[in-house]
């Protein structure tokens, strides 16, 4: 019965009840997701309409960035760091009814790690050696080695049902999740609708009869939507939405750091960037103040390989000598790796207002230091196909970050890494991620992940450019949020919406 009540969701012969209007939250949202699977679309459209909303982890990040139980109520740790016992809550149903048990949490795991599904979020769980339902309420992992970062990383590993495990197809259009909200309608270049989780384990929760993401493309129409109370909330709003909105009585702006950045990414295996002083050159090319104050209204902080925002883990910038920008030193370094003659390349742009900005600010400093650069402005799907398969010279774009280096650097440098799409490899990064992910340690770990931060830098496959201030508009009535550093609306679950 149990998977035939999900065979029939998953062909949408199950209708969905109608969610009252009045006690929907509407959003006004710029990007139509490429998907809604939570382990193979992973672009910031999907990101924010799953994460937390319809989808949970075995762990939590709170608004203070801190790994708190998600739908894991406790957890034991062996004494050499490799065996991990899960205690499952109680009463937690996935939105066709069935409850959620540890084969589902083992078989979310295997689905992860398997080469079929091909999941970018593989590197978190590289260390997972096996995922087993020890007891009905309790999965265990069995590492390969101590892995420091796990319970972060678990935060970001969806839960979904064990039926899913070999399924390449289903989640994409029907997500099935245990979140307070449950997929209820897909409509391309409509909307996303999503309807209050009747079961959900958290009492009290959510508060709201649902929310409905409202696929508008442009800024302008989105503003005046929010002004005219057409719609109660716009997410991650760039710097220039911002500024625009802030002088508007009827809309409260919540704002913080974020985790994620701006950056140009290149690809080391084929030239110009497979030299380590041309990707130094693009570097001392950048002015970032420059591009923070033309691109981002000044609304941001120039960008290391970490956020500032994680206080115990980021290198000042100060201390990376290509940050001082040095056309005339980028162009002797140009020459010096061979190249008399303006560097042509071709830069791919995110679909994003403020990546175009970014982009157009990058072009112009680096044609001043020995490159020549043409801009390629491509739609979401066909930016993200060719970011998978490494077709590119260089591109702008935006890449989240986490409460833990290994999440980040390890998918990313690591050689073999399920999100390093640039080919980037460095025997001495290898050596220095697989020792830190495996330290108990946090003083090592830091000096670890401090000497990762100063090779990269300056000659690794990413010129970061920023970590800007992340920006949520919202009408005056709506109460209980609160926007998150790594861009999760988690916090919709305890929003209401006053008269």
């Amino acid at each position: 019965m149990r998977h035939a009540v999900r065979a029939a969701l998953i062909a949408g012969a199950v209708s969905l009840p109608a969610v009252a209007a009045a006690q929907v939250l509407e959003i006004g949202y710029d990007q139509s997701p490429a998907g809604l699977d939570p382990h193979i679309a992973t672009a910031f459209a999907t990101f924010a309409v799953i994460n937390g909303t319809i989808y949970e982890g075995l762990t939590a990040i709170d608004k203070d960035l801190r790994v708190t139980p998600g739908l894991a109520q406790s957890w034991t740790v062996s004494a050499d760091g490799k065996t991990y016992a899960f205690k499952l809550r109680p009463g937690v149903t996935f939105h066709d009814g069935s409850p959620m048990q540890a084969e589902d949490v083992a078989a979310t795991i295997r689905r992860v790690l398997s080469k079929d599904i091909a999941s970018p979020l593989a590197s978190r769980l590289a260390a997972v050696d096996k995922a087993e339902a020890s007891a009905p309420d309790t999965v265990t992992l069995t590492l390969k080695e101590p892995s420091a970062p796990l319970l972060a990383s678990l935060a970001t590993i969806a839960v979904v049902p064990r039926g899913m495990e070999a399924n390449k197809d289903a989640l994409q259009k029907r997500p099935v999740g245990t979140g307070p909200f449950k997929f209820a309608e897909w409509r391309p270049n409509g909307h996303i609708l999503l309807s209050k989780h009747a079961g959900y384990w958290q009492q009290g929760l959510p508060k709201l009869e649902g929310v409905k993401f409202n696929l508008v493309p442009e800024s302008a129409t989105r503003q005046v939507g929010l002004t005219t109370g057409t719609y109660a909330m716009l997410p991650n709003i760039d710097a220039a939405t911002a500024q625009q909105l802030k002088t508007n009585p009827q809309v409260r702006i919540a704002e913080t750091l974020e985790l994620a950045y701006t950056m140009i990414g290149m690809n080391t295996s084929k030239p110009p960037f497979d030299k380590a002083e041309v990707r130094e050159a693009l570097n001392l090319a950048l002015n970032r103040q420059e591009i923070i104050a033309a691109a981002l209204f000044g609304a941001g902080v120039p960008g290391g390989p970490l956020s500032p925002a994680l206080k115990d883990w980021a290198t000042d910038v100060a201390q990376f000598s290509c940050y001082k920008s040095d056309p005339a030193k980028a162009k002797q370094m140009l020459e010096a790796a061979g190249h008399k003659e303006p560097v042509a390349i071709a830069m791919s742009v995110l679909p994003r207002q403020d990546i175009k900005d970014i982009a157009q600010v990058v072009q112009q400093q680096l044609n001043k230091a020995g490159f020549k650069v043409e801009l390629k402005n491509l739609e979401l799907g066909q930016f993200i196909q060719d970011w998978r398969n490494s077709n590119f010279d260089i591109f702008a774009s935006t890449n989240a970050g986490s409460v833990d280096p290994d999440d980040y650097f390890f998918r990313t440098f690591r050689t073999g890494g399920s999100t390093n799409v640039f080919k980037y490899s460095n025997p001495e990064v290898d050596r220095l991620l697989d020792s830190a992910r495996a330290m108990q340690d946090q003083a090592q770990r830091k000096a670890a992940y401090d000497d990762v931060q100063k090779r990269l830098a300056c000659q690794g496959p990413i010129a970061h450019i920023a970590y800007g201030q992340l920006f949520t508009a919202t009408r005056p009535n709506v109460q209980g949020f609160s926007i998150i550093a790594n861009r999760s609306l988690s916090t919709l679950r305890e929003t209401t919406i006053g008269k």
